[in-house]
């Protein structure tokens, strides 16, 4: 791919929760871990896909004459993709009028972006806000990230990258001088329950996170709080030592929620955590007191 585009999902205007101020947030795609909590399904592969809603078809039967790989399975009163033939053309989406079908993922060129980003720059210098990239893992793409980072800064606007860290460190040491802030996911405190949760251990995480602290980034450390996943006070306590060991003295307790669990179904995904019920402020209490001890003051979200 020429480092002048990037894949991505969706372009999120009006954001308020990925950093200060009123932001937009560039959802970028592909992510090469799997926690099994993520809400964006959609992200963990770069290509396009189809995300199918069923119970929208009207049994037109237009997929099944422009599909050029014959994947959609229509008969009556059932619609279905398969998925090993899909290539996410979209041509299907582009002659859904049901919005059954809907193309997820687009290439698009740094200039495109940037046309989008500013529209709002008046509300990003009103509000104290900015740019937010994010995903996926938004590193993954080090080539376009840093040619988007340095067009934001060029026109003056604030910059943040969110990410879980699981990349090498030289794409650290290219974006980091045009971004202002890192939300820096910390998930897991051991490697072995990290790989459990996320499909990878936290050491290259964790040395990625010392090497921003060293280098004299800003950082604002992001915790998913996962009940009877990452929440006994093994993983807490190990969690509050790293960012003690690191000198962060400051972080945020996001609780867990469903939101995502439809679009798990949209793409033909299981959730591994189906059914599971979002925790209350009150259930992070522990957490919060963990913390504390630690010198580390948590705001639960």
């Amino acid at each position: 791919m020429d480092g002048r585009a990037a894949h991505i999902f969706n372009i999120q205007r009006f954001s308020v929760s990925d950093g200060p101020g009123t932001r937009t947030t560039v959802f970028f795609k592909g992510c090469n871990l799997r926690c099994k909590w993520c809400h964006n399904p959609e992200s963990f592969v770069a290509r396009p896909q189809i995300e199918i809603n069923p119970d929208k078809c009207i049994g037109c039967g237009a997929c099944l004459a422009v599909c050029p790989a014959g994947a959609h399975l229509v008969g009556e009163g059932s619609h279905s993709i398969d998925r090993t033939k899909c290539t996410g053309c979209g041509a299907c989406a582009d002659q859904c009028f049901a919005e059954a079908l809907v193309l997820v993922g687009k290439t698009l060129s740094v200039e495109d972006i940037m046309a989008e980003i500013l529209e709002d720059r008046l509300l990003y210098e009103n509000s104290g806000g900015g740019v937010t990239f994010s995903g996926g893992e938004c590193m993954l793409q080090p080539e376009a990230l840093t040619e988007l980072l340095k067009a934001c800064k060029a026109e003056g606007l604030h910059t943040a990258v969110d990410t879980a860290g699981n990349v090498p460190t030289e794409y650290f040491e290219a974006v980091a001088p045009w971004t202002d802030l890192f939300l820096y996911d910390v998930k897991a405190g051991t490697p072995e329950r990290h790989k459990a949760l996320t499909g990878s251990d936290n050491r290259l995480i964790t040395k990625n996170l010392s090497w921003l602290k060293e280098n004299g980034a800003g950082i604002l450390i992001r915790i998913p709080f996962i009940p009877g996943e990452n929440d006994d006070t093994e993983e807490l306590r190990a969690m509050a030592a790293i960012l003690h060991q690191n000198g962060i003295h400051e972080a945020e307790l996001l609780l867990y929620h469903r939101l995502g669990e439809g679009k798990y179904k949209a793409l033909d995904m299981d959730y591994a955590l189906n059914g599971k019920a979002s925790p209350k402020k009150a259930d992070a209490e522990e957490a919060v007191s963990i913390f504390r001890e630690y010198g580390v003051r948590v705001k639960v979200m």
